[in-house]
Parts: C-alpha cells; sequence; structure tokens
C-alpha cells in the first residue's frame, strides 16, 4: 500500500504565496509521475500541474507563470509553488502518484485526501 500526505495548505490573500507539499511513503519500487490536481464547488477537477521524475513538466494554462512544480527524488516529494495567488484559486489541492509496488507491477494510481486553499479577495 502506498499512502500521500498533504501539507502546506491554509489561508492566504491576494497577491500572497503558498506552498503545496505531498510525501509518498509505503511499497515504492517505482515512481512514475506525481502531479497536483484541484476543485472547487460547481468546477470540473483541473489538472494543475505534473511532473515525472526526469524532470519533465506540464503546468496547467491557468497558472502558468505562477505555479511552479517540482521533485526530490530522494524523498518521493512533490512540492508546488504557488505564486500571485488570485481568489479563482482556492479550491481543494489533492496529490497524485503513479506508482509501481514490484518490478512486476504495471502501476497504479495513488491519491492523497486533498488539502483547502483558500484565497482571500
Amino acid at each position: 500500500q502506498v499512502h500521500l500526505v498533504e501539507s502546506g495548505g491554509g489561508l492566504v490573500q491576494t497577491g500572497g504565496s503558498l506552498r503545496l507539499s505531498c510525501a509518498a511513503s509505503g511499497r515504492i519500487f517505482r515512481l512514475d509521475a506525481m502531479a497536483w490536481y484541484r476543485q472547487a464547488p460547481g468546477v470540473q477537477r483541473e489538472l494543475v500541474a505534473r511532473i515525472s521524475p526526469e524532470g519533465r513538466t506540464y503546468v496547467a494554462t491557468s497558472v502558468n507563470g505562477r505555479f511552479t512544480i517540482s521533485l526530490d527524488n530522494a524523498k518521493n516529494t512533490v512540492y508546488l509553488q504557488m505564486n500571485s495567488l488570485k481568489a479563482e484559486d482556492t479550491a481543494i489541492y489533492r496529490c497524485n502518484a503513479d506508482v509501481a509496488e514490484s518490478r512486476w507491477d504495471p502501476g497504479t494510481t495513488y491519491w492523497g485526501r486533498g488539502s483547502q486553499v483558500t484565497v482571500s479577495s
């Protein structure tokens, strides 16, 4: 079993910054990718950013230029640095990881429990 533990969420004012962390632990033979999703009431779930162990990244156009994703391979921890925050960034942010638990495992997607980010306006 693999567990994802998120931290860093909270309340911040418009224009401020926040850094989210997500650490993966458990049976991890190979980590193929980690990502951040977000969802607000009445809004479709959105892929915010994704990163591979090789450092290849994807960032959604809605946050491009303001958010940066990074990965510490040694700690199996992904970070999301959020700058110039806006009210529309308010959402539950959930960590995602694609993990192989053995050399014969093709890979399974795991999710964190979510962390609330609220941007005051």
